[in-house]
This record gives structure tokens, sequence and C-alpha cells, in this order.
């Protein structure tokens, strides 16, 4: 197999920024639908993907697709895959999710059924045997049918990648590490500009922040599901990927990153998880509430995950809270700030109107990432000159 197509499945309204993180890896995009990109590569990229994508919840070997209306015709479809190419004689196999949207087919459970039946039709054919022992290596499938059209994609990753392996303790409504780290993404953010997240909690915005500024891939120190399919992708090819990432690691950089919270305790959790991240030394938390919300530099970036009110009894508290965001927003005017809410009334209290409004769904919950947009800071003077001129705005 010289290329094949991979499936990146993400928060729905991240697309974009998926895309652009596939591309900057070296793989062609053949595909950008809601809540997916489809790209492809070679089975090194396979790893490359797991080990260095920072945004998608996993990676998917496509495996087929085809059109179906019965159970029938899902059988069929499901029976002329190659199975035989992807899983050897004692692998373990099974139908691990199945989503049917807007399809005459929508039963997971039967989904998972008949495709599980001709999988085993198909491979008790071709190995001519009628028992698999299933003691090898897992190869869960996941499926999706659209519009009565099935995707079938071999999971690569197991644990979703947002699942870095430094989260050992969270807060009460911790915000997922591949979310924060597409937030901080549609930012302007650079490591030479200061970044706060006023609402810390457990610290996964300030961690990814550090992460990214000291180049450590997201995926380099856990463990994916396909790394046992050594008949079809060789080991070298995770030896390779992860002595690229640990190549490019420079935890050296000079950065200003911050992380406050009122609540002492998490903050302790925040401490440890970035020391499992290897960034403690990058970030300062401290016991802070909002109200106190300060900083002596300019044209900071603030990336923020504040209360949403999920709760009845926590809603009455959100016009106060957020009208306490705006007072500390403005005394920072020169800063660009990025709030990601389900509050519908954020803007109103916040009292100012977002410059861009971006719709993200964070698991089943609508959210809004509003972003309050400042003046960009003034360009360094190139050698030999005194002044630069242009200001605009970011």
């Amino acid at each position: 197999m010289d290329k094949i197509q991979m499936i990146a499945p993400c928060h729905f309204g991240l697309e974009a920024v998926l895309k652009r993180e596939i591309q900057d890896l070296g793989c062609s995009i053949t595909g950008v639908e809601d809540g997916k990109v489809t790209f492809e590569g070679d089975m090194a990229a396979v790893c490359r993907a797991n080990v260095f994508l920072r945004t998608p919840e996993r990676i998917l070997l496509k495996v087929g697709s085809f059109h179906a209306e019965t159970f029938d015709e899902l059988f069929e479809g499901t029976k002329k895959i190659p199975w035989e190419d992807y899983i050897p004689k004692d692998g373990r196999f099974w139908v691990a999710k199945a989503t049917g949207i807007k399809s005459k087919l929508f039963s997971p459970r039967n989904i998972q059924s008949i495709m599980k039946k001709a999988m085993v039709d198909r491979m008790g054919e071709v190995y001519g045997i009628s028992h698999f022992p299933e003691t090898g290596a897992d190869y869960p499938l996941r499926v999706t049918i659209l519009k009565d059209e099935v995707t079938v994609g071999l999971d690569t990753t197991g644990d979703s990648l947002h699942k870095r392996g430094y989260r050992l303790l969270t807060a009460k409504a911790p915000i997922a590490e591949n979310l924060a780290a597409a937030l901080i993404m549609l930012t302007p953010w650079k490591a030479e500009r200061p970044f706060v997240d006023p609402f810390c909690g457990s610290g996964t915005l300030p961690i990814e922040a550090a992460m990214m500024a000291a180049h450590i891939a997201p995926g380099m120190n856990r463990e994916f599901t396909a790394e046992q399919w050594t008949d079809l992708i060789p080991k070298k090819c995770w030896y390779d990927a992860v002595d690229e990432a640990d190549s490019m690691i420079d935890d050296s950089a000079e950065v200003d990153i911050q992380g406050y919270d009122i609540d002492g305790e998490v903050l302790k959790a925040a401490r440890e998880n970035a020391k499992n991240a290897g960034v403690d030394h990058m970030i300062h938390f401290q016991q802070r509430p909002v109200a106190e919300l300060r900083h002596p530099k300019k044209y900071g970036i603030i990336v923020t995950n504040p209360p949403y009110g999920e709760r009845l009894e926590d809603k009455k508290d959100l016009p106060a809270l957020y009208k306490q965001i705006g007072e500390s927003f403005r005394r920072l005017d020169t800063w660009s700030k990025f709030v990601i809410t389900s509050y519908e009334d954020a803007e109103r209290y916040i009292g100012r109107k977002a410059d861009r409004n971006r719709k993200i769904y964070n698991g089943m919950i609508r959210t809004y990432f509003y972003q309050f947009m400042g003046p960009k800071p003034p360009r360094r003077p190139l050698p030999g000159t005194d002044s630069v001129k242009g200001l605009g705005r970011a």
C-alpha cells in the first residue's frame, strides 16, 4: 500500500484548523466535511499523524465505502472489503462504534452485528477457517452511515487523541486537550507574546500553549492501537515518528504563560499536570480571581473557558461574573481576548460585541468562541531602521 486514505474526526467547527495541521504535516487533503477531514499518505503518515496532530480525536484508516439502504446491502458491501489485507487470522476485530445519520439504517447494535457477520464470512472463506481465535492485536472499527453512504475506518488510535497522558487530575468541567489546542491555534498567539488563562482550572490551556512553544508533540508519550499491527505498519515507522518528535523539543524557550484560578486545590492539580507534561517550568500558576486580572506587559493574548452555568442553580451567577470579566478585559486594552462559552448573553454582560464569533460543538454542547481583537504589537524595527509603520488589529 503506497498511498492510503485516512480520516481524522474533530470537533464540529474546527475542520479548518485540522486541515491546516494536516497540510503542515505534509499530507494531501482529499476531503473536508462537518466534523472530519480526509487525507492521503503512506503508513508512516499514520504514525506521524497520531504523534504530531494536536486537534483531531483519532486517526482512522479508511478501508471502504459503499451505498446501503438495507441490511442485506450493508452485509454485501462489508463483505466486499478486502479485510484480509488488514486483519490477520488471530486479529481481534469488532465494530466499536456505528452511527447512522439521515439514513435508513440507524440502529448501532444491528449495524455492528451485521458487519461483524460479514467480516467473519469473508475472512473465513479467505483463510479457510470457521473459528477465529481473536487472540492477537485489536482491530476496532468505526462506521458512519450518512445519507445511506457507509464509510468504514479502522481505528489506529485507541484512546482518543485528546488523552495526551499528562492530565491525571482534572477540574469539575475540564476542556479537552485537543479542543484547547485548536482554540489557541485560532488566535494570533506566538511564544513571544504573553498568554493568560484567568479560569485555568486544571491547567489545560496553559499546558497546551507551553507544549506548542516547546515543540512537544502531543502523542509522543502515549500508546496507540496500531502499534501492534506489525504486519501492516512496521515498528520502525513508530520509532521514527517518536525520534523525530524528540529531536524537535526545545523546552528552553522563554515564554510568559500564566494560569489563574480562585480554587487553590485545583491549581495543585494544574501544577502536577504541567509537571507530567514536562512544561511546569514554563508556566506560572497563581490563585487569583478574575477581578484581579492584571498584567504589566502589552499585546498579550487571553484564551479562557469560564463557567457556562450548565446547572440551573449556577445560571443566576453568570451576569455578575461576565460583567466582571468585561471590566477586567477593559483594563488590558492592548490585549486580544478569546472566550469559549455556551452562555448566550456573554457579549451583553462583557459589554462589547465580539469582532468574530465561531460556533463550536464541545461534545453535545453548542458553544461560541468569542474573539475580542486588540491592536497588533508594533513590528520590531529592522536593523538600521528607527521605526516601522503600520498598526492593525490582531
